[in-house]
């Protein structure tokens, strides 16, 4: 990542094109710029920029672009400005520079992108893979060419339905795992692009080496979803295109083609829910090197290619990001071992292992232990007709033996180990991969209090091992992409880690995976299952676009998918008759639903209506961004019926409280529902408020919600007044509460508020994190793209401190607090291009100091006044420690 600092000590970082660093593959026709403006003095403000786009460095250097110059543009921008140069040459790479103009002086950075190959280009490389009608196993493909001397760079361009690894001259052409990405693949198939020029010999013989996952385009193994009958499903294929470029500046390609080499390979079996077969005694040693005899191999077929239109991976790849070390090894019976690992993660295990040729060890992956002390790796709901998370490996007997799956991942703590020759494994023996999409961590929360430190590390672990290309919902049982799941789950995702690029990709998967009239579906990508209607789990298709542009001001996802989501909404409002909704799925696990999930013991028509009147409020914002002012009116004024039809059928004015048929007792969601979305009428707004508040005091000061009404719940009684009793239901370490979780052992959150929930791998109840950094520390966007920052710790009280900080997408924004010998202390960072509304706990704005002044002698610091029973004031760019 490129950056470059001015005299003055103003740096810009963070440059990226369409929110990648120094892309390889960008295939858009007008890639978006962005930079971060830092290191900047305190009320810095930006004014302008300019960007030049180049073909060379040199041509920068010297302001000569010669591809495009916006000229001086003013304002504030500093992200998602889009080129607007002649079209781009495709597998080409630019350069460019912005010279940030602030208030502070000017500065410049330089970075560069490259495009990905045109369509034309593809056309050098065919679809390649089995003929059907074989074996299981995973193919081996290989090809042997030449490189010419003088070879300047190498890329390798690879898309796959299903997921391939590709080694060059017997070393691994990238760290990417199972990739590319998955997808609807009759929509839309994704490449990534690799720099190999430093994998290839010029002027000599080469050689390139593929292995072909199943994953979930070829997938067999018969499940509830019906992935095997996916209306694209076949053998897994690939296509390759490798460019070279020489000193000259000439380019050749080579492409996958008919002659091409392939074999079965070691790996029998791979499914990305059961597992794999592994036979090392069938490993085909340097397939993947010049001199390898393959005369025994035969010709690769030519395969038809997947529907899909062609398309760059944006999304960062599925990496190995850790390495764990076992805790304990613990003996079932002779050959039978359980390992376990520091926590529950999503990956696979790794051996290093001695025996006999064919001696096989069978590896049973779970998050829990059954009470006879072994792994648990049932499938209770019979969702897998040949078994769950079983990897089985057959050893070659040829000394010490290094393997690992290649193409299932698993959600896990413990292995069940069955088989292992010799004496028990050390705890060396068998190491755990963390893995998951490599995205960046950019947020961060810490506290006074163990538990709360323990729930965010928990939320953000968990997160982590459910994001594979989409937000899953568990890496052990279903790693499908639910809807529902995501739209609860992206704000903290979105503050937590860099899935902007993820989730405007998974939006993508869910336009794909709309049924014929143009309702989503329940899971994305989706293949051809589960068309039930969902109101609170569809409106991920409008809330997760609106969670984009909030948390990283991204315009145009809402753009590109605006006519989609306003036909759904309309769609969904027409079905409703009188305006109120209907759904399948409620407040799904609620604590009194059984363990393996359920919806709430409530009327399921509230939550579905409520959604309907919210989907129908951001549409009119969305519509109002973007101009089209016409179809704002329209979504105003349904959101204006469905607020008026759901409080006169929902409404009691006896009692001043939400309640449905079939509700058992009163129902805090249905009260934070109505509460949050803005249901309320004014007047009755107290009313609402003291029945949530007797309903969680009825329950004992514990929370009753499931996944809809959890994220509501704390914010809501927060901004209501009743902090003490937010923290009380926050900190509870009886059922239910997350406390309860981490009083019985656990290291990352649950799918059910029970013990014997089904998995523990779930992040929808761990939306509590919203909370910590939005009123425990204080910190949350009151703008699109955090442009405005709100600072409002509400929690100073039952903490000695508290901090937060993210990466928006004008920098970092931060908060801290603490108050040593009583007195409040508030640091402070607002980013270039944001200013801050700050809001502190006391009443006399004359008793702060900033660094010791009064904050009234800061230039940085306006609007000061009391405001209640605190003291509020608006704030320029820079840090600041507040006393």
């Amino acid at each position: 990542m490129s950056w470059a600092h001015a005299e003055d000590g103003l740096q810009l970082q963070w440059l990226t094109t369409d929110r990648q660093a120094q892309p390889l593959s960008i295939d858009t026709p007008s890639p978006y710029f962005g930079w971060v403006v830092t290191h900047a003095p305190r009320g810095t403000k930006p004014l302008g920029y300019r960007i030049e786009v180049a073909h060379s460095e040199a041509a920068l250097a010297d302001d000569r672009p010669d591809i495009w110059d916006s000229g001086l543009t003013p304002g504030r921008a500093s992200f998602d400005i889009a080129y607007a140069g002649p079209p781009l040459a495709s597998s080409s790479r630019y350069y460019w520079k912005v010279i940030a103009r602030t208030s502070a002086g000017d500065t410049s950075a330089t970075s560069w992108f490259e495009t990905g190959p045109s369509l034309q280009q593809w056309s050098d490389a065919q679809w390649i893979g089995k003929s059907p009608g074989g074996t299981l196993a995973a193919p081996l493909l290989r090809h042997v060419f030449t490189v010419k001397n003088g070879l300047a760079s190498a890329r390798l361009y690879i898309a796959a339905g299903g997921y391939a690894e590709v080694w060059i001259n017997g070393r691994s052409a990238s760290d990417a795992a199972l990739s590319p990405d998955f997808t609807d693949y009759d929509k839309r198939v994704l490449y990534l692009a690799h720099d190999v020029t430093a994998l290839l010999r010029s002027g000599s013989a080469n050689a390139m080496g593929i292995e072909l996952g199943r994953g979930y385009y070829g997938l067999t193994n018969p499940d509830v979803w019906h992935w095997e009958k996916a209306p694209w499903h076949g053998e897994p294929r690939v296509r390759a295109l490798l460019k070279l470029c020489y000193a000259d500046g000439h380019c050749e390609f080579e492409g996958t083609d008919a002659h091409w080499r392939i074999h079965d390979g070691p790996t029998l079996l791979d499914d990305v829910y059961g597992g794999e077969t592994y036979d090392a005694r069938r490993v085909q040693p340097g397939f993947d090197t010049a001199d390898f005899d393959d005369s025994h191999w035969r010709a690769a077929a030519i395969l038809p290619a997947p529907k899909g239109v062609l398309q760059a991976q944006r999304e960062p790849p599925v990496r190995v990001v850790q390495t764990l070390r076992a805790t304990a090894v613990t003996t079932l019976h002779s050959g039978s071992y359980v390992v376990a690992f520091p926590r529950v993660i999503a990956g696979w295990a790794t051996l290093a292992v001695q025996g006999k040729a064919g001696d096989t060890i069978v590896l049973h992956y779970g998050e829990k232990l059954l009470p006879d002390g072994s792994v648990d790796d049932r499938d209770d709901h019979h969702y897998f007709e040949h078994g769950l998370q079983t990897d089985r490996v057959t050893l070659s007997g040829q000394g010490v033996e290094h393997w690992h799956s290649h193409f299932s991942w698993k959600g896990f703590r413990y292995v069940q180990v069955d088989g292992w020759p010799g004496t028990a494994p050390s705890l060396d023996a068998i190491s755990a991969q963390v893995v998951h999409t490599d995205v960046p961590l950019i947020g961060h929360f810490s506290s006074s209090n163990p538990l709360l430190n323990w729930i965010h590390v928990a939320a953000v672990d968990t997160v982590l091992n459910n994001l594979y290309g989409i937000p899953t919902d568990t890496p052990m049982y279903e790693k499908n992409g639910w809807t529902g799941d995501g739209m609860l789950g992206a704000d903290m995702m979105l503050r937590n880690v860099g899935a902007d690029t993820l989730l405007s990709k998974w939006v993508q998967d869910i336009a794909d995976a709309r049924s014929t009239d143009g309702v989503p579906l329940l899971i994305a990508p989706n293949p051809g299952w589960g068309d039930g209607r969902a109101p609170p789990w569809h409106a991920a298709y409008v809330l997760v676009p609106w969670s984009l542009y909030w948390q990283r001001g991204d315009r145009r996802t809402l753009a590109d998918h605006v006519d989609g989501m306003a036909h759904y909404v309309d769609l969904e409002y027409a079905r409703s008759p009188g305006c109120i909704a209907d759904t399948e799925l409620g407040d799904w696990v609620s604590p009194e639903t059984p363990a393996d999930g359920g919806n709430a013991p409530e009327d399921k028509r509230i939550a579905a209506t409520a959604y309907l009147y919210r989907m129908a409020e951001v549409m009119a914002q969305i519509e109002h961004v973007l101009g089209n002012d016409t179809q704002s009116r329209h979504f105003d004024e349904m959101s204006a019926r469905v607020r008026a039809a759901f409080n006169q059928q929902f409404f009691d004015p006896a009692k001043g409280l939400y309640r449905g048929q079939g509700d058992d007792g009163v129902r805090q969601t249905h009260q934070l529902l109505a509460l949050d979305f803005g249901l309320v009428p004014t007047a009755q707004r107290s009313r609402v408020i003291d029945a949530l508040v007797q309903a969680v005091h009825g329950h004992d000061d514990h929370l009753d919600t499931g996944a809809l009404g959890t994220k509501l719940l704390l914010p809501m009684l927060t901004a209501t007044g009743h902090a003490d009793l937010a923290w009380i239901v926050a900190t509870q370490t009886s059922f239910p509460g997350w406390g309860y979780w981490r009083e019985n052992g656990a290291t990352s959150l649950w799918e059910h508020w029970k013990l014997d929930a089904r998995s523990r791998g779930h992040y929808f109840l761990g939306t509590i994190d919203d909370w910590l950094f939005g009123d425990v520390a204080g910190l949350r966007p009151l703008a699109p793209g955090w442009q405005r920052i709100g600072i409002h710790p509400a929690l100073t009280a039952w903490l000695d401190h508290a901090e937060a900080d993210t990466m928006t997408p004008y920098g970092r924004a931060a908060v801290a607090w603490s108050h040593p010998s009583g007195k409040l202390q508030l640091d402070v960072d607002v980013p270039v291009g944001s200013t801050a509304e700050v809001r502190v706990p006391m009443a006399t704005p004359q008793a702060m100091t900033e660094s010791g002044r009064p904050l009234s002698m800061l230039k940085s610091v306006h609007a000061l006044h009391a405001c209640g029973a605190d003291t509020c004031f608006e704030l320029d760019s820079g840090h600041f420690s507040f006393r």
